[in-house]
């Protein structure tokens, strides 16, 4: 599990990118009006939950693998990971959906007009989740140093 545990800061960013390229593409494909954009929007959204499941399996291993070394960080900031973990999990969730209803939708060809506009507002608010998230990670790591080399040297000694 340390194998994942490692990966994290690696795959953590492949959603993030995903899931905005995604927001930006839904918003590009109406005002072009090209299906391209809007097919390319839903081919990133697929990626971004791929890479959102990783993220998430990574974290939770990498939080897993800290508690066993008895990580005095991961105790000073127990609140802090559980609010990053919970939205983290809400984000993944949300694209998931997301992904599972605009791919209906889009098979029984209803994917247009006014559904496009609620799917930029969707993606939209998604990508607020997603700037959240990362804004608690971010914390994570620049505050309390998690997944740092400091805290890496503390788990050694």
């Amino acid at each position: 599990m340390n194998f994942l545990a490692n990966l994290h800061p690696q795959v953590v960013h492949f959603p993030i990118a995903f899931f905005l390229v995604y927001a930006l593409l839904e918003i590009i494909g109406i005002i072009f009006r090209k299906e391209y954009f809007s097919k390319t929007a839903h081919l990133f959204l697929f990626f971004g939950v791929i890479g959102a499941v990783a993220a998430v399996l990574s974290g939770n291993s990498a939080v897993d693998a800290a508690k066993q070394l008895g990580s005095k960080g991961v105790n000073i900031a127990a609140g802090a990971i559980e609010d990053h973990e919970e939205l983290a999990n809400i984000t993944m969730w949300y694209f998931t959906g997301l992904l599972v209803l605009r791919t209906f939708i889009a098979l029984r060809k209803k994917f247009s007009g006014k559904m496009k506009i609620l799917f930029i507002f969707l993606a939209l608010l998604g990508s607020f989740l997603v700037y959240r998230t990362g804004q608690l990670g971010g914390r994570l790591v620049y505050k309390h140093g998690i997944g740092t080399d400091l805290l890496k040297g503390e788990i050694r000694k």
